[in-house]
C-alpha cells in the first residue's frame, strides 16, 4: 500500500519511513505543505500521515485540499499538540485518526493497518474473494485453503486487484502503485507484466479461476471469468 508522510522533522520522518517500508509499504516523504500538495495532485495514496505544523502552512490545509480531490485516501494526523479542538477540527474536515507525539512506531503502524482495512475492505481482518483468502496481519495468502507463497510485489499487486475488483486498471496505475516515485527506474511496464504473469501462475497452480484479464490497449482487470 502507498503512504505519503508529511513531516518536517527529518529524524522522525526517516524513522517513520524506514519502519513502514520494512512493514511492506511504499513510502514517500515530504517536509512542506507545497511539496505535499504537489504530490497529492500527481499521485494517488492509500494513506497520508500528516503533521499539523509545517514550515509553510498546516496539515489542515492539506487535508482540505486532499478531500477536494478524492474521498478514498485515509488521513492520520500526527502532532505534538494534544488539544481537543485540533482533534475535533481534524475529524470535521475529513481526517480518520489523530496520534499525539511522541508515539511508538508500532502504534502508528497498527493504526494505518486498521485504517486501510476500514477504507478498503470494510474493516474485515481477512479479505475473501471466492476461493482466495488474504490475511493482512501476517501477509498470508490462501487459495482453496492452501498457503500460497507470493513475493512482496505479487502480494501488493493482489491486494490492489482485490480492492479494485471489476475495475479496468492501466499499466501506468499499477506501476505507480507498486513503485511510487521509483516508477521510472523500474522498467515499469515490463516489470508489471512479469509480476502479473507470476501472480496469475501461482493462483492457477492452487486451483483458482483465471481472474486476471488483459484489456487490449488499457491494462488489466481482476474479474470473474
Amino acid at each position: 500500500m502507498k503512504v505519503l508522510v508529511v513531516e518536517d522533522e527529518r529524524g522522525l520522518a526517516e524513522s517513520i519511513t524506514d519502519y513502514m517500508e520494512k512493514e511492506g509499504y511504499i513510502c514517500e516523504t515530504v517536509s512542506t505543505l507545497m511539496e505535499a500538495d504537489e504530490k497529492i495532485h500527481l499521485y494517488a495514496y492509500d494513506c497520508v500521515i500528516v503533521d499539523l505544523t509545517l514550515p509553510d502552512g498546516n496539515g489542515f490545509q492539506l487535508i482540505e485540499s486532499l478531500k477536494r480531490l478524492v474521498a478514498t485516501t485515509g488521513v492520520i494526523i500526527i502532532s505534538a499538540r494534544n488539544a481537543l479542538e485540533d482533534k475535533l477540527k481534524g475529524l470535521e474536515i475529513g481526517s480518520d485518526d489523530y496520534l499525539t507525539k511522541p508515539f511508538h512506531l508500532s502504534e502508528l503502524n497498527a493504526r494505518v493497518k486498521s485504517l486501510l482495512r476500514r477504507r478498503q475492505f470494510g474493516g474485515h481482518t481477512e479479505i475473501r474473494f471466492r476461493e482466495i483468502n488474504v490475511v493482512p496481519h501476517n501477509r498470508n495468502v490462501f487459495v482453496n485453503g492452501q498457503l500460497t507463497t507470493l513475493s512482496r510485489k505479487e502480494y501488493d499487486l493482489l491486494l490492489y486487484f482485490l480492492s479494485n475488483v471489476d475495475v479496468a486498471l492501466t499499466k501506468a496505475s499499477i506501476a505507480e502503485h507498486l513503485w511510487g516515485d521509483n516508477i521510472d527506474s523500474a522498467d515499469s511496464f515490463d516489470m508489471v507484466y512479469s509480476h502479473i504473469k507470476n501472480l496469475r501462475r501461482k493462483l492457477l497452480e492452487k486451483g483458482a479461476a483465471d481472474y486476471v484479464q488483459s484489456i487490449y490497449g488499457i491494462g488489466y482487470k481482476f474479474s470473474q471469468p
